[in-house]
């Protein structure tokens, strides 16, 4: 009896063994599908992603206004550019910048260097070290956009306020009442004025298309890109972009699980009216992301992506569902008729030292 006691013990013991072998060779499970949908859940490394701004010492730029970007990639790794001047759309000079990477520890500090310096960020202050000690510190901002909760004119067709989505169809609430993507206006468009507001999650080990991606598809042909493109260097499928047809001005991406501001002004193709299916003139359209151009007057060479074909007859705007849980706000729309598109030199940019206007 108890050298069968001994053998199952053996055996049992064996089989954990090769079990535990077993699922150490197993591949982990994808964590590139992670999703944070609330700051408080996101964790330390979501604290110390975001934008700072103040002074420092550059050895290759001297005394200098600096914003800084740091972003998450998940299990405390990050990466992070800091900006000569400011943050982009307050106070970068659009040209000179630098990436850095670094390693979070368990004092809750992550270790930012490039050569010749280093950058200690905290929940709060980034401190800037060179090979003499102290070279500035930097204070965490909260950028908001100045076209936040912008109120519709009385000529304004709310298309969603919280409560109303009558005008949308397949619309689909999360239980805060907020609209998901995947969904279509039911009136089709021309010219028109829109406001949006979005949230992209916050998906630390995603990357590219895969990291918050949505979109806003005019007339289900144009798309402007929706995407946590924050810290990014703003290319033609990121966010602020008509997708991979024109890249965004600047790269106004604000962190994931921040609420951003999309401004649009459209303006449709123009067709022969004895060749219906001979276009005069391209679509034109100016986007304003969180207050500043990202897209001035652009001709619209041709759809994008997988776009309906250009053609005289109008169609909805499709806010895309790509697989994210990206969730919209405050969305209303002027249709318009000509072309009203403000200039980017009229339109709204936040002021250098991260926008006195709408900073927190």
């Amino acid at each position: 009896m108890r050298r069968l006691v001994f053998t199952c013990l053996l055996f049992s013991a064996f089989a954990g063994l090769i079990s535990a072998v077993a699922g150490a060779a197993d591949p982990p499970k994808d964590k590139a599908k992670q999703t944070f949908l609330n700051a408080k859940e996101a964790g330390l490394d979501y604290q110390l992603q975001g934008e700072w701004y103040g002074s420092a010492r550059v050895a290759a730029w001297g005394w200098m206004n600096c914003g800084l970007q740091v972003v998450s990639y998940g299990g405390g790794k990050f990466e992070a550019v800091l900006y000569r001047g400011g943050l982009p759309g307050a106070g970068w000079d659009q040209q000179t910048k630098l990436k850095l990477k670094g390693q979070s520890n368990e004092q809750k500090i992550l270790w930012l260097e490039t050569e010749g310096f280093k950058i200690a960020v905290t929940t709060g202050n980034a401190t800037v070290y060179d090979a003499y000690g102290i070279a500035g510190t930097l204070y965490k901002q909260n950028r908001v956009s100045p076209t936040m909760g912008l109120q519709p004119p009385s000529n304004a067709v709310v298309l969603f306020n919280g409560t109303k989505s009558d005008e949308l169809k397949g619309a689909k609430l999360t239980e805060d009442k907020l609209l998901l993507a995947g969904v279509l206006t039911k009136m089709p468009v021309g010219d028109f004025r829109l406001h949006i507001e979005f949230r992209t999650p916050f998906m630390p080990n995603a990357k590219g298309q895969a990291r918050g991606n949505s979109g806003v598809y005019i007339q289900q042909r144009y798309e402007v890109q929706i995407l946590d493109s924050f810290g990014l260097d703003g290319v033609a499928n990121e966010c602020g972009a008509l997708y991979t047809q024109q890249k965004p001005l600047v790269n106004m991406a604000l962190p994931p699980l921040t609420w951003q501001t999309y401004d649009i002004w459209f303006s449709q193709p123009k067709w022969s009216a004895e060749d219906p299916k001979k276009k005069m003139e391209n679509a034109h359209i100016t986007v304003m992301h969180n207050g500043v151009a990202v897209q001035s007057h652009y001709s619209i060479k041709n759809k994008t992506g997988g776009g309906k074909v250009e053609g005289i007859e109008t169609f909805p705007i499709n806010l895309q569902d790509h697989g994210n849980p990206v969730t919209f706000r405050n969305i209303w729309i002027v249709p318009s008729q000509g072309d009203t598109m403000p200039t980017a030199t009229a339109a709204t940019t936040y002021q250098s030292c991260c926008g006195r206007r709408r900073c927190r």
